[in-house]
């Protein structure tokens, strides 16, 4: 019996395998016929699943794909382009740029379906592909459009900034820069513009100096602590002088230095913002002086004062505005601030020796006019030892108001009018006064061309509110000014002791310049004939009483050539 059952079994087992064999034969060959029969109908066609531009030729004769495309996409080069790099966008029109579509060497290019039999399955069951498109090229025209379109997907880092105000700390955020690599963008444009999704290029990030770290720490750090409070100086009288938290970024900023945000802060525009309040508990010192009203002398005494010693009163500034608590409010420091014209020096100071004088000649009957008004308001002035004299200062606003009329000046290297004109040749007279008695210049300005009235490089111009003529005492004896203003002539005289002689040594003219001819509309033209420019220098030789020679100095003067003015 058991012989019988395993002889059944192996002959089950053998029709078994032969079943299986013949079905894989059976699907080989049902397979043989299929691929058979898809390759004679697809023979040369389109590979399945193929799109151009979005547009499905899969399966269809390279002809009829072309002219599918053709009529499909021979619009798309008027249509823009997106490109996008990293987190910046820019767009081009294909047609603009010099891009047109070679479909003949597209559909070329993409070839027929494929022999091997997988590739077929592939192209059955699989989601296709987006075939390139072979473009054609005007590089002539695609160049510039590929530099805007590279400018405009390149960024610079732009650094983080931390920045106090109205009392609270503003943040910039650090952006991130970008670079796109030329060649790239160009083979991306010319094979993909017609992507449906579009373009896609590499972007090189460059991460900006100052990142979001630095920024932090400096907005948690110093920033947060100027902020936490104002700082309070106690001065006299109960008066205060107080930096609120509004005001800080006035005094305190935050500088991108190696990779770092350094905290500077101010001690200058603090002490501005300080002095606002604190100035009104100084005393301000006043100097004698001495008028000569009806022949004799009247003295009004002199006053010392008090100022604050803002030196020791802003020590250790920087350590307080960054400190919390108590520290944050200190007291202020005051100093004398003596009379340096007492009224003693007034009751025996005598001016009887002149010490500096000069006389110009000529000037119109409307400057003599201006050079009389302010030699009249300048006359008896008293220059304490130590002190400055400004003309502007001085005499204050000289205008229609005060009794000045307008005359000729100079504006914008031309002859002009304007009230107040010709009181920069009282300026000249009393700058050689000055000179001459050896004060110190402290601020004098040239005319912008050469007037011949004027010694060459010793004169001096004036213009209210922007240019001063200045000059320090700096001699141990007060100096009265005294003016003289009649028969075509002006006089400036310095008197008081003399104790130095002057010398002047003008040390000729070079370098001539020629003046070029200018037309002029308007009324107010005024013609002129033209002067050469030239350059020149004046050596002031100081010397005492004795002969010592004490200092030398030279300064050199350029002039402008004066314009040929012609009337329009």
């Amino acid at each position: 019996m058991s012989s019988v059952s395993e002889s059944n079994s192996q002959d089950s087992g053998g029709t078994g395998l032969r079943i299986a064999l013949g079905a894989v034969v059976g699907l080989f060959a049902l397979f043989g016929i299929v691929y058979g029969v898809d390759y004679a109908l697809t023979k040369g066609d389109v590979p399945r699943g193929t799109t151009v531009g979005g547009v499905d030729i899969g399966g269809m004769s390279p002809g009829e794909a072309q002219s599918v495309l053709e009529r499909e996409l021979g619009g798309k080069v008027d249509e823009p382009v997106t490109v996008t790099g990293g987190d910046r966008e820019s767009t081009f029109v294909p047609a603009a740029a010099g891009l047109s579509i070679d479909f003949a060497e597209t559909v070329a290019q993409i070839g027929t379906e494929p022999l091997n039999p997988f590739l077929r399955l592939e192209g059955l069951i699989g989601s296709g592909q987006e075939a390139d498109i072979v473009s054609g090229v005007d590089d002539a025209a695609l160049a510039p459009e590929l530099e805007r379109v590279q400018a405009e997907l390149t960024a610079e880092p732009a650094d983080g900034a931390v920045a106090l105000v109205d009392g609270r700390v503003d943040v910039l955020d650090p952006v991130n820069g970008q670079q796109i690599d030329a060649a790239q963008l160009r083979e991306r444009v010319t094979s993909d513009w017609l992507d449906p999704a579009g373009i896609e290029v590499d972007a090189d990030i460059t991460p900006p100096a100052i990142d979001s770290d630095v920024v932090r720490a400096a907005a948690e750090g110093d920033a947060a602590a100027a902020v936490a409070g104002p700082l309070t100086v106690r001065g006299r009288d109960d008066v205060n002088g107080v930096i609120d938290p509004a005001r800080m970024g006035e005094v305190v900023t935050f500088v991108p230095v190696d990779g770092t945000l350094q905290t500077e802060i101010n001690a200058e525009a603090a002490q501005g913002i300080l002095a606002e309040t604190l100035s009104e508990t100084e005393a301000q010192k006043q100097n004698a002086r001495i008028s000569f009203a009806g022949g004799s002398r009247q003295i009004t005494p002199s006053v010392d004062g008090v100022k604050l010693d803002w030196e020791t009163t802003m020590e250790g500034f920087p350590e307080r505005v960054l400190a919390t608590g108590d520290e944050r409010e200190w007291e202020a420091t005051y100093e004398d601030d003596p009379a340096t014209f007492t009224t003693e020096m007034a009751q025996t100071a005598t001016f009887d020796e002149v010490v500096g004088e000069f006389t110009t000649s000529g000037y119109s009957a409307a400057s003599g006019v201006n050079i009389s008004r302010v030699a009249n308001v300048v006359q008896g002035a008293i220059v304490a030892p130590g002190d400055v004299f400004s003309l502007n200062g001085y005499t204050g606003p000289r205008g229609a108001a005060q009794g000045y009329v307008e005359s000729g000046i100079i504006i914008n290297g031309r002859a002009g009018e304007a009230v107040g004109g010709g009181i920069s040749q009282f300026a000249t007279t009393l700058y050689n006064a000055a000179y001459f008695a050896g004060m110190e210049d402290v601020a004098h300005t040239a005319h912008s061309y050469y007037i011949s009235r004027y010694p060459a490089g010793r004169e001096a111009t004036v213009f209210e509110g922007a240019i001063d003529l200045q000059f320090r005492n700096n001699s141990q004896y007060p100096v009265r000014i005294e003016t003289a203003v009649g028969g075509g002539n002006v006089t400036v005289r310095l008197t008081g002791v003399k104790t130095v002689s002057v010398e002047s040594v003008n040390g000729g003219r070079w370098a001539p310049t020629q003046p070029r001819e200018q037309t002029v509309t308007g009324d107010d033209c005024i013609p002129s004939g033209g002067i050469p420019g030239f350059t020149t220098s004046d050596t002031r030789i100081i010397r005492d009483l004795a002969g010592n020679e004490i200092s030398r100095e030279t300064q050199t003067t350029r002039y402008d050539p004066q314009p040929i003015v012609r009337c329009a």
